[in-house]
């Protein structure tokens, strides 16, 4: 539906890519505005969950990512704390180091999202 609006706001084609248009509006898209909410919310309730550093005391190649849970029910797997956990693993290492400050964390997320602008959640 976003697409559809954006399409008729530009006077463009059915055909034309949205990745451009959205660029053009300097707006993203409705999924990448769930992942920024989602992501901003794991960093607002951070004592919920455990980094990989606080499990291991070696230093490990993915220290920074956050700990997944061993919950095999698809309800669970498809809710807000375990798919953010995994969507924020998936982020770049550049991202995740900014994880102590919500000022420099937000921008860099800004950017990265709008940047690369995703249309699904794989």
């Amino acid at each position: 539906m976003q697409k559809r609006v954006i399409r008729i706001i530009t006077d463009c084609r059915n055909r034309d890519f949205c990745r451009i248009l959205c660029k053009k509006l300097k707006m993203s898209p409705l999924i990448s505005q769930y992942l920024f909410s989602l992501l901003i919310f794991l960093f607002k309730n951070r004592d919920q969950f455990l980094l990989n550093s606080e499990i291991h005391n070696i230093n490990i190649r993915h220290i920074l990512n956050l700990l997944l849970p061993l919950e095999n029910l698809g309800i669970y797997q498809k809710g807000v704390y375990y798919s953010g956990i995994k969507i924020f693993n998936s982020l770049p290492h550049n991202i995740k180091k900014f994880s102590n400050n919500l000022r420099t964390f937000k921008s860099a997320l800004k950017r990265f999202l709008y940047v690369n602008s995703f249309y699904s959640l794989d």
